[in-house]
Formats: structure tokens, sequence, C-alpha cells
């Protein structure tokens, strides 16, 4: 836009901010044709217009408008501290701010906790200058309640819908509100969690682009545990580029991380040093056929495009790539030992004041408050309190060792080397529990849409948006940020919903 268009009407900017990427507000800001705080009244209005339908968003920051005021003046005074000054983000309703809003895991029971610190990564985005816009909606409890609960749902925030087709497609869980928000324009970029699959997963059924990093990258320090092994938290945007400037922040267990050294080099998490458009050329990626069979057609033919593109672009397809761990039978001994101990260890913590600190306690204030929290019933909490007692400390890090394993050496590994591989290309969320265990990264990006599709948990249909996941070895971000970039620049297959 053009300096006069400050003055241009409220309807302009509304339709300027459907998209926009965070490169485009920083222009915009920096040109003085809008400010921080008018970003954010524009996405407040967007939520109060059509997040009665999505319920993406569980509760906005009665702040927000004044932290951007404050961000604003900063900018004309200080200049910026990140390409994140002043940017909206929504997060996930499991990771801690100590703020007005609440961090509940989507739980009736924790309603009322107000953290007494950041999370790391609020930490850090707050140092960024990010505008943390209010928490978003998710699987209650990030799916480990109840085994018939729908996707999306929550006791607090009622059911996270599709923007692409509310009540009726699958949305992905438990980041579900994350990606709905941002998928829908009501955020600019979005905070998510994944245990396994809960960020990969709504990113590429609301086409998005969400990267779920190598675990150990990104502190989880302040957030509710679901397997500690495999947590990890991870960005959801619209753009690759937008998701690789999240992780860029987000990145590394110490103080917020420099962007840019004091010599303008780049600093070591810069991870937008990866968007190449020629970068894809020559890149070996294979094709786990074994990961496609469950596809329908449509879907499959989702993939089968993407790896024409792929060869266009000049990378070499090895297809088809066979992985010894494929046919693995994984049992649940890593998730009996680590998830009781660690939400144990996380209530035990919490203020007196509130009304649950055990899995116990909270299992049992669920049924004393059944006709509101308990629309599913809470049988994977009440199996998990009663179960994995008996395994040993040994018996936990030999299955965890195991597990690891079979899914590094005996597969991704395996597969990379073996096949001289830079990257794996998965459909959407398929192979999101393998890299999970591995503990590896995973980046999605939107593919296509279809028309037809199979019944998905809770009885939503998995047609529309299609996603294209790459995998690679440990702290490979870069590579498949790179990978992705060229898929998403040579396509561009992202349009946004529509809204009524």
């Amino acid at each position: 836009m053009k300096n006069n268009d400050i003055q241009s009407p409220a309807r302009e900017w509304q339709e300027w901010i459907i998209e926009a990427d965070i490169t485009g507000m920083q222009q915009e800001m920096e040109q003085g044709n809008v400010t921080s705080e008018r970003l954010t009244a524009l996405y407040l209005e967007r939520i109060d217009r059509y997040d009665g339908l999505l319920k993406s968003v569980l509760e906005i920051n009665p702040d927000a408008p004044e932290i951007a005021r404050m961000l604003d003046q900063e900018r004309r005074d200080k200049g910026i501290r990140s390409p994140l000054h002043g940017i909206s983000v929504l997060v996930k309703d499991n990771i801690a701010t100590s703020d007005k809003l609440h961090t509940s895991a989507g739980s009736l029971a924790l309603a009322d906790y107000r953290a007494a610190e950041d999370a790391a990564v609020i930490h850090k985005l707050r140092a960024a200058g990010a505008v943390i816009l209010g928490k978003a909606n998710m699987t209650e409890w990030a799916n480990f309640m109840s085994p018939t609960m729908w996707a999306g749902y929550s006791s607090r925030g009622g059911l996270v819908l599709n923007p692409y087709g509310p009540g009726e497609l699958f949305i992905g869980g438990s980041s579900s509100g994350s990606a709905a928000a941002v998928a829908a324009n009501l955020a600019a970029i979005a905070l998510g969690t994944e245990t396994s699959g809960s960020i990969i997963c709504p990113a590429a059924q609301n086409s998005l682009v969400g990267i779920k990093p190598t675990w150990g990258l990104v502190s989880n320090a302040g957030i509710i545990p679901g397997i500690s092994s495999q947590d990890t938290a991870g960005p959801i945007a619209r753009s690759v580029a937008d998701a690789a400037l999240l992780l860029s922040v987000i990145a590394g267990a110490g103080e917020p991380p420099q962007l840019a050294a004091p010599d303008g080099t780049a600093a070591r998490h810069d991870y937008t040093a990866s968007l190449d458009m020629d970068y894809v050329k020559s890149r070996r990626i294979g094709i786990p056929r074994f990961y496609y069979r469950n596809l329908d057609e449509e879907a499959l033919q989702v993939m089968e495009s993407a790896i024409a593109v792929l060869k266009e672009l000049g990378a070499e397809v090895i297809d088809p790539i066979e992985l010894p761990c494929q046919n693995a039978e994984w049992n649940a001994i890593i998730l009996q030992y680590e998830f009781k101990k660690g939400l144990n260890r996380y209530l035990s913590g919490l203020p007196a004041s509130l009304p649950v600190h055990s899995l116990q306690e909270l299992i049992e204030f669920n049924n004393q408050h059944s006709g509101q929290a308990l629309k599913y019933g809470q049988g994977t909490l009440e199996w998990l309190d009663t179960s994995g007692d008996d395994i040993t400390e040994q018996e936990y890090l030999e299955q965890l060792h195991s597990s690891r394993s079979m899914a590094g050496r005996q597969g991704i590994d395996y597969a990379l080397v073996h096949y001289g591989l830079d990257a794996i290309m998965f459909a959407g969320y398929h192979g999101t529990d393998l890299a999970a265990r591995a503990g590896y990264p995973l980046v999605t990006v939107p593919a296509g849409y279809t028309t037809t599709g199979v019944i998905a948990p809770g009885g939503y249909i998995t047609n529309g948006p299609q996603g294209v996941t790459f995998s690679a070895s440990a702290f490979s971000e870069s590579v498949l940020i790179g990978i992705a970039y060229g898929f998403e620049q040579a396509t561009k297959h992202r349009r946004p919903p529509l809204l009524k």
C-alpha cells in the first residue's frame, strides 16, 4: 500500500489482512501505513466476526492492544527487536503465559489457573517483540483424555471446526485451534505443540505450513507434558517463510537467540537462510509407498502430482523406498510410564487454590462435574491412572531405546543412508508417529485439495486440504525448510477458506 493509504477505509485494511504475511506486515509498519495496534485490532475484529462458529480461540489477551501500542512506540524510538516485532501470535492452551490468560489444556479443572511464569517459548516470543493475542482452543489434555473424544474438542472451549468445511471436514488435533485460527486469518501465526501429529495433522488439514522440530531443539519448560520424550512446541503458519521466522525465535534452550549478530552475520538459529527456491535442485527425496497404501484415489493423486513437481524442480526422486520398521508393532510402555509421572509432577506444583494436584484428583474432579467435563468420558485418563505402575525404570529405558532405534536406525536414518537421501516425503500426517518416536523433525506444506475422503476419528471426512510432509534426521530443519519452500513457491496451493 502507499503511505496515504493509512487514511483509507477500514474495509480496505480488513481485506488486506487476509493472507498478509509477516514480511508484508513489517513493510507496512516501517512505512507508517499501519501500526501493530491496528493489526491487532484487525485480528480481534475477525475473531469477533468469525470465531463464534469456529471456536478456535479460547480466550483473548485483554492487554494485547496496549502491548501493541507500546511496541509501536518502541519501534518509533528504538527500532524493531526482530521480524516478529508487533506481530500477533496465538498460543496453544497448554503453554504457560504469565499474564491475564489461563493455561488449562482445555480442561475445566484448570480453567482458573494463571501461570506465575512464562513458558520458555513465550519468554522468547515476548523478547522478540511479538504480541501474545490469546490462547487457542485444543483437544483437551492433548488428546490423552478419551479414545472417543472428537479432535479439537475441549470442555472449556467446545469443538473447533475446520474453516474449509465447518462441521464436516476433519480438523486434526490437538493443536486444532492454533491451525483453524491461522487458516481463517484470525492471527498472523500460532504456536502449537506435538507429541505425535498434533502440529502436522491440523496444519495439513487446514492448508497450512507446520513445523514439528527435532525433540530438544525447542524448550518444553512451562508446557503441560504429554509424553516428555516426544513433546515439542512448533510453528503453524500460512507460509514456509513465516514458519521459519517463528522457529528462528523459539529454537534453543537458552536466552532468546539473536536473529542477527552484531556484525550483521546470520545467527545460529536463523532458519530463514534456507528460503532458497533453488535449494530443492539435485536433492534426493524418497517416496515410502508403504505409508501411501491407505490413501484414497484422489489423495493419492495429490501425492503423485507433488512427486511430479519435485522432479520438475530438479529433485531426484527415489520411488519407492522401503523402511525396515514399517511393519513394526509399537506398544504403549513409553506412554504409560511417562504420562502419569509427568502429569502428576506438573499438577503437584500448581497453587493450592486449584482443585486438582494429581491425575487421580483430575479424574475425580471430572466425575464430580460430569455434565460439563465428560461429554466423551475420560477412558484414556482412567486407563493411564491404573496402568503402568509395574513398569520398572529399566524396562522403560530399554523400551525407549528400542523405540528410538527402531524409528531412527531402522526407519528414517536407514532410508536416508541406504538410498542416499536428503529427505523422505510422507502424505499429510502419515508417518508422524515414526518421526515422533525417533525425535526427528517434520515440515508439512499445502499440496492441494480433494473432494472425497475417508471417515476420520470423530466422524469427520478427510477431504479438503491436503499436505505433503518432509522428514529427515535430527536437526535437519534447514534442509526440510529449504525443500518445503521450493515446493511451496512452485505450487502456491494455499488459498484462504470462504468464511460466512
